[in-house]
């Protein structure tokens, strides 16, 4: 059974930073790709970042682009998104995410299987 915790979010103000972490457990995840996703009060999900564990090839919502980076530990089999420059359209609680496989260019949160629970991240102007 995979499972993705998140943790690391708060509250920070404008040109902050914050590191979310995603700690996975359950699986050999060498194959896997993750995701931070984000939701907004009132939006729909919406697609941030995603890494192949395997390569750490990356791809970037064009809105967090030279601001956000994600990587990730095998070691710690922890996955992160570094946020820089944060701005108050920024704030949204952050979902980390989990599928075998696929395109890393799939930002389609239907593409993924597992999620974790959530960590707010508020940011103040």
């Amino acid at each position: 059974q995979v499972q993705l915790v998140e943790s690391g979010g708060g509250l920070v103000q404008a040109g902050g930073s914050l590191r979310l972490s995603c700690a996975a457990s359950g699986r050999t995840f060498s194959r896997y790709r993750m995701g931070w996703f984000r939701q907004a009060p009132g939006k729909e999900r919406e697609f941030v970042a995603a890494i192949r564990w395997s390569g750490g090839s990356t791809y970037y919502a064009d809105s967090v682009k030279g601001r956000f980076t994600i990587s990730r530990d095998y070691a710690k089999n922890t996955v992160y998104l570094q946020m820089n420059s944060l701005q108050p359209e920024d704030t949204a609680v952050y979902y980390c995410a989990a599928v075998h496989g696929g395109s890393l260019y799939d930002i389609n949160q239907r593409a993924y299987d597992y999620w974790g629970q959530g960590t707010q991240v508020t940011v103040s102007s």
